[in-house]
Order: C-alpha cells, then sequence, then structure tokens
C-alpha cells in the first residue's frame, strides 16, 4: 500500500525511439501542473504504465511464479547464502521478505499510473489527432491494470481495490477488497479494454497491448476462476482473429535479435540501450560458477548468479525429442558449488547481450503467447467434456515441438495431464508453473512430492524445507502493510 499514499507528482515517463514503441526510453520527469494537456502526454503517460511491470518483471515476479515451483531451484552458493529468494524456493515464507513488499509497491504504482490515465484521459480541453489514439491509450491503462491486479490476487488474494486516484489520507482507509471483487474488476477492466482496442486498430504498434492481449488475458481470467465457457469464448476470438500464428521453430521465440511479434500476443519489452530499460535475466540466471562461459561477458562478476536452476523435475518432464529442451534448458560442463565438476543446468531461454559491452540484455519476457491460447483453449474444452475437440489445439503445440505422433488420450483425465505437461514443457521460466498449479488444484501434491525428492538431493537445504500446507498457496502480506495500514494478513503468518 505505500504507492497507494503517495500521488505522483512526478512521473518517470517513456517514449518511443525511431516511432517505434520498442525502444523504450526515459523522456521527462514532468510536475503534475505541467501535465495531462496534449495527446503526446497522454501517449507518454500510457507509456509510463509498463514501467512498474518492467521492473518488477525483472527482479521480483520470477521468484514469485517460476522458482517457487517444481520447474526451479538454486545453485547452492555459500557466499550469498539463500537471502530473500532462496528461502520463498523452499516454501519458507515470512512478510518481511523484500520480494513481496517490492512486488506490491511495484504493483500498485503501475495502478496508480494506470488510475492517473483514467482518471485524466476524458478531459474535454485535449485536442487529439485521431480518436482512436485515444481510444488506444485508455485501452492500455485498462489492460495494464488489469494484469498488475491479476498477478496481485493470484499471489494474495483479496488486495485493496483502488480505481481512482487518492489521497494520503484516504489510502490507509483502504481495505482488502474479496478475491471476488478483484476478479469481477479484472475482468470488467478486460472487456471494456477489448472494445476501446476495438476503436484503436489503425493505431496498433508491436510491442503495446492490443484487443487480442485483453482477450487473451480474460480467457486466462475466466480459466482461474474456472468459467470454463466464457473462457472458451474469448479464447475462440484471439484464434479466429488470424493474426497470431505458432513460430515454426520454438527456438525463434526467444530470439533477441529477432523478436517475435506472430506468435507473442503481449510481452514486457527490454532493451539493451540502456540499463533501465535492460534485463539481466542471463546473469542472474548462469551459473555462479561458470564467469563468463554462459554470460559471454567475462568481465561481469556472476558471483550472486546461480537462480532458477532448472530442476531434475523439469529436465524428466521433457519427451524423448522434444525440441523445446535444448531451448529453456542448457548445461555447463564445470565446477559446481561442491568443487566438482559436472554438467550443471541452468535457463537457457533468456540470451547474453547482442551488442552491450555489459550485463544489459534485450530479450522479451513473453505475458501471452498463441500456444498459450491454444493449450487454454483446449482445458477449457476438456472442462466442458469436450474432449475430442480439444485434440487439435493440443496437437499444434506438440507437432512445433518436434513430437509429432498422433495424441492417444482420449478421456478428460488423460488429456489434464497431458495439458498439465504440456504447459509445464511449453512455458517454463515464462512464470507460469506456479500459477498453473494453483489453477489446476495440483499445487500442494506437486509441491510435497517435489520438496521430498529435492531434499534428499541437496544437503544445503533447511530441515523445514518445503514444509506445504494450504496457507502457503496464498504469499504473505508484507509486514508494512499490516502494522502500517492494517490490512488483515493471510492464515499462518
Amino acid at each position: 500500500m505505500k504507492n497507494l499514499i503517495i500521488l505522483i507528482f512526478a512521473l518517470i515517463i517513456l517514449s518511443g525511439c525511431k516511432d517505434s514503441f520498442l525502444e523504450l526510453y526515459p523522456k521527462a520527469t514532468l510536475s503534475e501542473g505541467s501535465f495531462y494537456q496534449t495527446e503526446v502526454e497522454y501517449i507518454l503517460l500510457a507509456n509510463g504504465c509498463y514501467v512498474p511491470m518492467r521492473d518488477y518483471e525483472k527482479n521480483q515476479h520470477w521468484i514469485l511464479a517460476e522458482l517457487i515451483s517444481d520447474n526451479a531451484s538454486f545453485q547452492n552458493n555459500v557466499r550469498t547464502g539463500e537471502a530473500s529468494r532462496g528461502v520463498i524456493d523452499q516454501f519458507i515464507l515470512s512478510s518481511d521478505n523484500t520480494t513481496y513488499s517490492g512486488f506490491w509497491n511495484l504493483s500498485y504504482n503501475g495502478i496508480t499510473r494506470c488510475n492517473k490515465l483514467l482518471s485524466e484521459i476524458d478531459r474535454p480541453t485535449t485536442v487529439w489527432s485521431k480518436l482512436s489514439l485515444k481510444d488506444r491509450s485508455k485501452g492500455e491503462a485498462l489492460f495494464l491494470r488489469a494484469l498488475y491486479y491479476f498477478n496481485l490476487v493470484r499471489q494474495f488474494g483479496g488486495v485493496p481495490l483502488v480505481l481512482v486516484p487518492v489521497t494520503s489520507q484516504a489510502a490507509v482507509d483502504i481495505k482488502r477488497s474479496k478475491d471476488t471483487q478483484v476478479y469481477d474488476r479484472i475482468i470488467l477492466d478486460l472487456k471494456e479494454a477489448a472494445a476501446a482496442f476495438a476503436k484503436a486498430k489503425d493505431v496498433e504498434e508491436n510491442g503495446r497491448a492490443n484487443e487480442n492481449s485483453a482477450l487473451a488475458l480474460l480467457g486466462k481470467v475466466y480459466l482461474t476462476i474456472g468459467n470454463h465457457a466464457e473462457a472458451e469464448k474469448a479464447l475462440s476470438t484471439v484464434m479466429s482473429s488470424g493474426k497470431y500464428t505458432l513460430l515454426p521453430e520454438y527456438a525463434d521465440v526467444f530470439n533477441p535479435a529477432k523478436k517475435d511479434f506472430k506468435e507473442t500476443i503481449f510481452a514486457i519489452q527490454y532493451s539493451e540501450n540502456s540499463p533501465e530499460l535492460a534485463n539481466n535475466f542471463i546473469f542472474t540466471f548462469a551459473p555462479h560458477t561458470s564467469a563468463g562461459a554462459v554470460t559471454g561477458r567475462p568481465n561481469i562478476n556472476i558471483i550472486a548468479a546461480g537462480w532458477n536452476q532448472p530442476t531434475d523435475d523439469l529436465i524428466n518432464a521433457f519427451e524423448p525429442g522434444d525440441k523445446r529442451k535444448a531451448v529453456s534448458i542448457g548445461f555447463w560442463n564445470g565446477l559446481d558449488w561442491d568443487n566438482k565438476v559436472k554438467p550443471i543446468p541452468y535457463c537457457a531461454k533468456y540470451k547474453a547481450p547482442i551488442s552491450a559491452p555489459d550485463n544489459r540484455c534485450g530479450d522479451n519476457l513473453p505475458i501471452l503467447r498463441y500456444s498459450d491460447v491454444l493449450l487454454m483453449y483446449a482445458e477449457a474444452l476438456v472442462e466442458q467434456g469436450k474432449v475430442s475437440q480439444a485434440i487439435p489445439s493440443i496437437q499444434l503445440v506438440r507437432n512445433r515441438a518436434g513430437l509429432t505422433s498422433p495424441i492417444t488420450a482420449s478421456d478428460a483425465a488423460s488429456l489434464r495431464t497431458l495439458i498439465a505437461k504440456e504447459r509445464q514443457t511449453e512455458f517454463c521460466f515464462e512464470n507460469q508453473r506456479w500459477y498453473d498449479l494453483k489453477r489446476t488444484g495440483k499445487a500442494a501434491e506437486v509441491m510435497t512430492a517435489h520438496g521430498k525428492r529435492e531434499k534428499a538431493a541437496k544437503v544445503f537445504l533447511y530441515p523445514e524445507s518445503y514444509t506445504l500446507n494450504s496457507n502457503k498457496l496464498l504469499a504473505p502480506l508484507p509486514v508494512s502493510e499490516v502494522s502500517i495500514n492494517k490490512l488483515d494478513q493471510n492464515p499462518g503468518y
């Protein structure tokens, strides 16, 4: 809630470079009084709504949505310890962990920006060269606010639902809404976003959210709350648009030299052009003992790396011949933390810099891909008893992965298992696995079994690791929100 009690007196606003939204650069710091007067300023404000998400995706979200799952663990590192990350991987969760407060504060910073745009954009004094630019900006704010809240509610359950700019005095009185209320608002925002984007097709730009982004996310929201008929409807609309397709090669989705907008429906945009705009995923995920062998930059110290390390559970989930495995998981043969030379797995989906001489990386982080739409659509069909209709969409994803044998599963239970496995291998390290486990009711079962295997294999884990109960399916609210803003804490913390 910290960000709720701060008005936006100054925003770092981002503008395009070379008429492209892909290259985001700091434009200016503008005061409240000099703002919201021209079309250009509203577009810059819409750009600024993306910024907190860009920051939390590279710093916190992968810990809360991927590292915590059975896909990932960490390379033991006696020099840095488990810090705030490794304890989350082991389900030793506490409200004073800075990962939670960082994610919470950036989320509400983004929501605050979206609320400000939505509260100001209908000013009658603003002259728009095209009303479609106004519709696009409004759609972006609605879509991003929905996405910020979707990630918050999936992490914490019910959260404060703030839809307008608030004063510092009013902010402290805003308490948690029920999760159902939050989901209702997310759905409304996404429907309104899709309607706004539908009137802005002439000003669509690569990298910005659009109508299909809103509909794909709406489908995921419906799937999360168990409304499979509405999920099918939203996702089928994306499929019938004809705008997206699977790339021929899975590896092409993750090529930072040729960013994908054919399969990727929405992604967080990064650029090598400045530290602020870049990610440093590979410098965080490479084995910390590999120096520059994986990153290609021996001048960059990676002593604190080794995170999001692929687990045996994930490695073994890939079938023989699955082309996604080599794209997603690399192996560096070298000295591990225990002074033994061995093949050490690492997340290979994100690449070293193309031209930057330091740790600035520009690969985008996919949030919604067409393969996600296909598998969500199949899941929605299966849950409605339309088993045979679901198979073609699953087969498309498997065919691209090199798994061309016809699907033999013919009952709902078998297809649920297959879809879950396909989602694990298709979207590993894209911050989806933990949410998939929770949505399908498999989190406790899968993570308990995973924890037993991890504890048997790794001597450096805490004795109390992987003590998982239903309370831990929700993250603890940051301690500051409980002590200062008097929010009710989740049970068990």
